[in-house]
């Protein structure tokens, strides 16, 4: 498994040699170093730990300063594990790029989708919703929520409540252009989050 993590740009589009406009998401990914390997024998399970991002010493607390400074690294914004077959192939400090992907290339992006906070069961569940019509009270409003039956509200019962702001990955999104001085990974279509997000680019797993 290899990975980078990066920041969402915005969408944009591109033109190929005979003219067809493919709809592109622009990602500046890495480069990211290394912070930490982790191993079946000390851990339980093998993973390298990625770091992205600049950030102030001062803004990290003791412990986290101390760890950065024991290893001899500049200090990150982000961290994030990443599930490895054999992380003796990495070393601490080692940078990643976005070389490691190539045009044509599937990847997977995972990331957080846009909070909308609270909305109701025709935003949330795309309920159709009541008669529009004169004289009808149930316009927007859902239908009953409980059951004669069990006395309770049954459970996964679609209702009004927050929308948005979870994690989300979209699976097999192809890689059209890579630009290594930049650092920038230019894929087929949307991701998840707003502009300026933190996103996780992983190859695909299908």
């Amino acid at each position: 498994m290899k990975g980078l993590l990066g920041k969402k740009l915005g969408m944009s589009q591109i033109f190929t040699e005979d003219g067809k406009m493919i709809p592109v998401t622009v990602i500046n990914a890495g480069p990211c170093v290394v912070v930490r390997k982790r191993t079946k024998d000390k851990d339980g399970y093998s993973a390298i730990q990625l770091g992205w991002g600049d950030i102030i010493p001062t803004r990290l607390n003791k412990p986290q300063r101390k760890y950065f400074e024991k290893n001899n690294l500049k200090p990150v914004r982000f961290l994030l594990e990443l599930r490895v077959d054999d992380p003796e192939k990495y070393n601490v400090g080692e940078e990643i790029n976005v070389d490691i992907f190539k045009p044509g290339e599937r990847v997977d992006v995972r990331g957080t989708s846009k909070g909308k906070g609270f909305a109701g069961t025709m935003k949330r569940w795309n309920f159709h919703g009541g008669p529009a019509s004169h004289g009808s009270m149930t316009h927007r409003q859902p239908a009953a929520a409980g059951s004669t039956d069990a006395a309770r509200v049954i459970k996964g019962k679609r209702s009004p409540g927050r929308l948005g702001g979870v994690r989300r990955t979209v699976q097999g999104l192809q890689v059209i252009r890579v630009d290594r001085e930049k650092n920038l990974i230019l894929v087929k279509g949307s991701i998840p989050g707003p502009s300026s997000s933190l996103v996780l680019l992983t190859e695909s797993v299908k």
